[in-house]
């Protein structure tokens, strides 16, 4: 009844619906549980940047107010950037966007680009012509196979009788040639060409002069250069909606880390974002981001009585590193004030630099206080 099958299809529309849904809420719940596993390895391995307690102030201090600092120690943009971990918020929206596009076939702008044709020769003399254009984003491959496609289906509106259908393009005819080929398209030839055994595709040399070939690379060559020349839909490969859907999160990540009020030390040394990790060492980090063993830094959340190093200087990672009188034997050139961001890019990257800041953030925790002053 066609009531029923009506019926029949709405139901089978609302199960594919769930299960769509169900299939990305699982790639979801996979994504969260690996992003809960890799803040378990950035645990392990900066989980010094949460101890404030064991690294800079010894076990005396208050609980509470270790926790509270603890909190805001260090900037998640920051450790974000130099981990190589995307923001979960913008790894989820891909992850959504790539389910839109890959399982429930919603469209994705485009612009104008690749463009197929096809024509028939009878003797000398062409009978049929045919093309069509494509978005910028389509491959040269789909151009190609859907030009064949479109040449079989008229080969099958034919008259029965033996033809040939040559093609320029190896890799289409490979895939057409396929059964369990992943591309629906080339699926498609191979049931049509096995169903009509009359029909035969040839591969031919291109731009030798074959009039045919000729006249195919023409119609391509003028519905690229027709304005409002008709255009066909067809699905994006994979490769570039996975390759576009990433591009996408890094620019938004850029831009949120470029705009952000956190991590400002950090962004004069890395101001681009990336996947790849930053292979610093744990005391590094802690000089880079200034977040350690630092009177200036301690002061700010009451876990110092003062911001002064035992020499007199502001206790920061600068002045250990160049001025301080206790720590002569791991000291770098003294930037001029103005020249400070570009000294931290140069020591950051600067192996023998980042070598000794390693050995002076490991003197600056071993004796920590040789570098308080004495309250009394």
């Amino acid at each position: 009844m066609v009531g029923e099958n009506s019926q029949d299809a709405g139901l089978s529309a609302k199960n594919e619906m769930e299960r769509v849904m169900k299939s990305t809420l699982d790639r979801i719940h996979m994504e969260i549980n690996d992003r809960f596993f890799r803040l378990n390895e950035m645990d392990l391995k900066f989980g010094f940047l949460l101890n404030v307690e064991e690294l800079c102030c010894g076990h005396n201090t208050d609980d509470a107010i270790i926790k509270s600092a603890a909190r805001k120690i260090t900037s998640t943009a920051a450790l974000q950037v130099i981990l190589g971990i995307p923001p979960l918020h913008l790894q989820l929206q891909r992850e959504a966007r790539g389910t839109a596009l890959f399982r429930l076939r919603l469209p994705l702008s485009t612009n104008r680009g690749v463009d197929a044709a096809f024509c028939v020769l009878s003797d000398v003399n062409i009978t049929h012509r045919w093309s069509t254009r494509l978005s910028l984003r389509n491959t040269v491959f789909q151009a190609e196979i859907l030009a064949l496609l479109k040449a079989v289906e008229h080969a099958v509106s034919l008259p029965t009788q033996q033809l040939t259908i040559l093609v320029d393009n190896q890799a289409s005819i490979n895939s057409a040639a396929n059964p369990k080929s992943h591309n629906s398209i080339a699926r498609k030839i191979f049931k049509l060409l096995h169903s009509h055994p009359h029909i035969r595709v040839s591969w031919i040399k291109a731009h030798v002069g074959y009039i045919g070939n000729e006249e195919a690379d023409r119609l391509a060559k003028e519905a690229a250069e027709t304005e409002n020349f008709p255009e066909t839909p067809l699905e994006l490969p994979k490769s570039f909606i996975k390759t576009f859907l990433r591009q996408k999160m890094m620019a938004t990540w850029q831009m949120a880390w470029d705009d952000g009020d956190t991590g400002r030390l950090i962004h004069n040394i890395i101001p681009k974002v990336s996947l790849h990790p930053i292979n610093w060492t744990c005391n590094e980090v802690l000089f880079f981001t200034g977040h350690g063993p630092f009177p200036s830094f301690l002061h700010r959340f009451n876990l110092a009585e003062t911001s002064f190093c035992s020499c007199g200087g502001i206790g920061t990672p600068i002045h250990y590193a160049t001025v301080c009188l206790l720590t002569t034997s791991y000291h770098i050139a003294q930037p001029s004030q103005q020249h400070q961001p570009i000294w931290f890019r140069r020591v950051a990257n600067n192996s023998t630099s980042r070598r000794k800041i390693h050995n002076l953030l490991h003197f600056l925790q071993r004796e920590t206080s040789l570098f308080r002053p004495d309250p009394n």
